[in-house]
């Protein structure tokens, strides 16, 4: 697989003298990071649900105030890893100040589906390990794999192949973890399909998936050399 040595990133875009293309730039990545930076809240911060919406919210909205996230420096961190370390030392600054005058405004707020974070967190609060870079980088990947199905589902029905997500949904997601997996010709019946057609739609969606994911990760990695090494870990690739 190769990779485009140009992209558009938002993480290059938080410093921008233009306010709106700022703004847009925060906007991008509070979408892409709020997942992980509530849950993280929840369970490392041991936070209620609505306290954690209110400091995820305040986070990005004193990150673009302060301009914290304009300061990461490439060479010494995944930029994902940097917004965990930053988030920390907003929680710790959130225990001593024990603060809530002044959250809201700047960022616009970013739609968090609670109810559905929270039925997670409640499935998987248990078994947290004790690494928290390994927590947030786990729960980076599942808002990001999120994000990317929703899109494409909207991308198959413009694409003229709901059936591609129907299968990808039922094959790749429902049945990832289930043992035995259900066979080709299985889901065929069930869908009312033909093997043949199972097997191409699900290629489609499978490349449609990728395409959407590293589209994605293109814009809120710092570096070319930071999306190759995002893009080995998710998809076991190693660029051209």
């Amino acid at each position: 697989m190769s990779f485009p040595v140009t992209r558009h990133s938002v993480v290059r875009e938080l410093a921008s003298a233009d306010p709106a293309v700022r703004t847009a730039a925060y906007d991008a990545l509070a979408r892409s990071y709020w997942r992980p930076v509530y849950l993280y809240i929840r369970l490392r911060g041991s936070r209620q649900a609505e306290d954690a919406r209110d400091l995820t919210q305040e986070f990005f909205t004193r990150a673009f105030e302060r301009e914290y996230l304009e300061r990461y420096d490439a060479a010494r961190a995944r930029f994902r890893t940097f917004i965990r370390i930053c988030l920390d030392g907003f929680l710790a600054n959130e225990r001593l100040a024990e603060s809530r005058q002044k959250r809201g405004g700047g960022v616009p707020l970013v739609p968090i589906d609670l109810a559905a974070a929270d039925v997670e967190l409640a499935t998987r609060a248990a078994a947290a390990p004790d690494d928290p870079e390994a927590w947030f980088h786990r729960e980076w990947i599942r808002g990001l794999f999120a994000e990317a199905l929703r899109t494409l589902e909207g991308r198959a029905a413009d694409a003229g192949h709901p059936r591609a997500f129907a299968v990808f949904r039922r094959y790749d997601v429902e049945e990832a973890d289930a043992s035995p997996h259900t066979t080709y010709a299985a889901l065929a019946a069930e869908l009312g399909m033909r093997v043949t057609d199972v097997t191409n739609e699900l290629a489609w969606a499978r490349r449609a998936f990728r395409e959407i994911v590293l589209d994605t990760l293109r814009q809120i990695c710092a570096s070319d050399d930071e999306f190759r090494a995002e893009a080995r870990d998710l998809f076991g690739v190693t660029p051209e």
